[in-house]
């Protein structure tokens, strides 16, 4: 099995989170954010694999979260307009974002990655 990982290449947390599918053996194809960011349909979807709510998936650490204001505007804004926010510029989008089959994790919090890869067969 091989999954899907967006990262931005100056991200220490992506980097950290490379190596440890590396050190593990699992393979993964990656996805450049900045440049291959996921479109709002997407991101709908991946919201419904990861259970988790919208506001997740946003750099809320990232230049542009804080230079637009976005913490003072998500709360007024539709969940479509969220979603087309986010599609707009993938350096808004939380990173890593490891994508399988059924599932998405947002982050990369080692335990998690940990319990939903522990079954997966390394290279």
């Amino acid at each position: 099995m091989t999954f899907d990982v967006y990262c931005h290449s100056r991200c220490t947390t992506c980097k950290k989170a490379l190596k440890w599918l590396d050190d593990r053996g699992i393979s993964y194809n990656l996805k450049d954010i900045a440049a291959d960011h996921p479109d709002e349909e997407t991101l709908r979807r991946f919201r419904d694999r990861s259970g988790l709510p919208l506001k997740r998936f946003f750099n809320t650490s990232g230049v542009k979260y804080r230079e637009n204001g976005l913490s003072a505007k998500l709360p007024g804004m539709s969940e479509a307009e969220q979603f087309a926010l986010l599609a707009s510029d993938g350096m808004l989008v939380k990173r890593p974002l490891l994508v399988g089959r059924d599932f998405v994790l947002v982050g990369f919090k080692e335990s998690e990655w940990t319990e939903k890869l522990s079954g997966v067969p390394g290279k």
